[in-house]
């Protein structure tokens, strides 16, 4: 492939001079007090948050130190290899100066990251096998996290080096699959869970059907803008380094602006998910509970769990035997999918144990330190049971039932699925570091490699309206997607509405580069997640 690349057709003499422009001294110190104050609100809460971890060893805190930094390592590497992408289009157009393109991109992947919700983060974490995320402190836990991360980064950075504009998504989910996988080969004897396929599958779709959205959108929409807007300097290639029009520049910044947005809050929460998994499993007194829920809320907490318990209690059979465990129980059915009498019985039972325990110390923050994990799981179990359950559609239950059990999953949820503000801080930093960092080799195969002419102001536009459109509705719904595959698949169908043609060799090995993503970071998990089993 890299062959390839080196005979495509060299940058055009006018972005060229502009992306060989070095970065001024102001900007750099502008950036790097930035960057300095960050790094100290990051720093402060997290050793504010640390202060209640009575670790007798350093071991903890180096661990957490390299696990960090290497989670980091991921988002900076998905800066600048994702987010070239929505500078392409306003740098080949000379809307915007390279590095000032840059610079407002990473600003706008910051804001993204610091406004997003966390729902894709913890919707990819379900994926993961229940028994390694409920033991995430274990050696177990220690080889999935740091093989998913190492995986993850070294695809990026070979697709990067190649010029390749493949996907951080496709990459992660990938990882976790092969981490799945491997830990349910490794464990055959002991049942142990691999893959959630059907969660997978979902996931899958909105990465499968994401591209061939883009392809079509942004094609329509450029056919749209030749029906509907008449103004022919919208449908021209720039000449020299002259920049467009003002209302064409405006809107190329303003596309620029939300599809940087939208992958800050998209592609961030990928990271933030991890970071918080190193955070439970390292310094669970600190993070396994979301401490900052306020003791006034312990109240409402109790009611919602004994209208949940009554729900329960409805449909317990009588031929259900009351569990040794109604841990174990729940999590064979996680594991399983298989729904018994058992399982309602211990879902009563574990409910009931948490809001009993949670009574006695009338707030999240007063649960002792020794206690705060299994609290977590307890919950995590429950809000997982349930969540398979509706997917599965258990017949017991009306929709008045199903009422009350989605407004307990909400409670435990605000108490188990949270993310900090300085974990977003940190990340919206790798992020907009990593984009000011490399991100010219993807910016040049966006800009010039995928078509045979340059790109107009209008397939631009609508390339980019697509792409901060699609990514915006997979946040909504809490799916991951690939900018990098909807943007590039967007200019393509650009390129055939305009009739321009595509450059095969180039779109052959970004889609050679789709296709493979996901075998190559399933086997390279798989097999980083069996050394580190051995060497943890």
């Amino acid at each position: 492939m890299a062959a390839t690349i080196e005979r495509s057709i060299p940058v055009s003499g006018a972005v060229s001079d502009k992306l060989a422009r070095k970065t001024g001294t102001g900007p750099i110190i502008i950036f790097g007090l930035i960057l300095a104050a960050g790094l100290f609100y990051v720093a402060t809460h997290l050793i504010s948050d640390l202060s209640v971890e009575k670790a007798t060893s350093i071991r903890p805190y180096l661990m957490l130190a390299g696990a960090l930094l290497i989670a980091l390592g991921f988002e900076f590497v998905n800066g600048f290899h994702d987010t070239a992408n929505a500078v392409a289009t306003v740098i080949y157009t000379h809307s915007m100066e390279p590095h000032i393109a840059v610079a407002w991109s990473g600003l706008c992947n910051f804001a993204g990251v610091l406004i997003s919700s966390g729902a894709v983060a913890f919707g990819i974490l379900s994926l993961l096998p229940v028994e390694l995320i409920l033991q995430v402190g274990s050696s177990g836990g220690f080889a999935m996290v740091f093989a998913l991360l190492v995986a993850a980064m070294i695809w990026n950075l070979g697709t990067w080096y190649l010029g390749l504009p493949a996907s951080s998504s496709h990459t992660l989910i990938g990882s976790i699959i092969g981490v799945g996988i491997a830990n349910q080969l490794m464990a055959v004897k002991t049942g142990t869970s691999g893959v959630d396929w059907g969660q997978a599958a979902n996931i899958g779709k909105s990465l499968l059907v994401s591209p061939i959205v883009g392809f079509a959108v942004a094609a329509g929409l450029l056919l749209l803008f030749k029906a509907l807007i008449t103004d022919k300097r919208l449908y021209e290639a720039p000449e020299g380094t002259e920049p467009p029009p003002f209302w064409i520049r405006g809107l190329l910044i303003l596309t620029c602006t939300a599809v940087s947005f939208a992958h800050g809050s998209n592609d961030g929460q990928k990271g933030m998910g991890l970071i918080m998994l190193i955070l439970i499993g390292l310094v669970p007194t600190a993070y396994a509970l979301n401490r900052a829920v306020p003791a006034s809320a312990t109240a409402d907490f109790v009611a919602v769990s004994a209208q949940t318990v009554s729900v329960l209690d409805q449909h317990v059979s009588a031929s259900a035997v009351v569990p040794g465990d109604p841990r174990d129980v729940v999590q064979e059915y996680i594991r399983s999918k298989t729904f018994t009498p058992d399982t309602m019985m211990a879902l009563r039972q574990i409910v009931n144990d948490i809001s009993n325990e949670l009574k006695i110390y009338k707030a999240m923050a007063n649960v002792p330190p020794q206690y705060a994990r299994n609290f977590r799981n307890d919950m995590y179990l429950t809000s997982e049971a349930f969540r398979l359950m509706k997917k599965q559609n258990i017949a017991a239950f009306t929709a008045s039932d199903w009422t009350a059990l989605d407004n307990y999953k909400k409670h435990i949820d605000l108490a188990t699925k949270f993310i900090p503000g300085w974990v977003k801080v940190a990340v919206a930093m790798a992020l907009g570091l990593g984009t000011m960092v490399g991100w010219k080799r993807i910016v040049v195969t966006v800009g010039e490699k995928i078509g045979k002419d340059h790109l107009t102001y209008g397939q631009g536009a609508a390339a980019e309206i697509t792409a901060a459109a699609t990514i915006a509705a997979a946040d909504w719904y809490g799916l991951p997607v690939s900018t990098t595959h909807v943007l590039s698949s967007g200019v393509a169908g650009t390129m055939m509405a305009n009739k321009s043609g595509l450059q095969l060799e180039t779109v052959r090995n970004i889609a050679m580069a789709w296709i493979l993503t996901l075998p190559a970071s399933i086997m390279l998990a798989a097999f980083l997640f069996w050394l580190f089993r051995h060497a943890f």
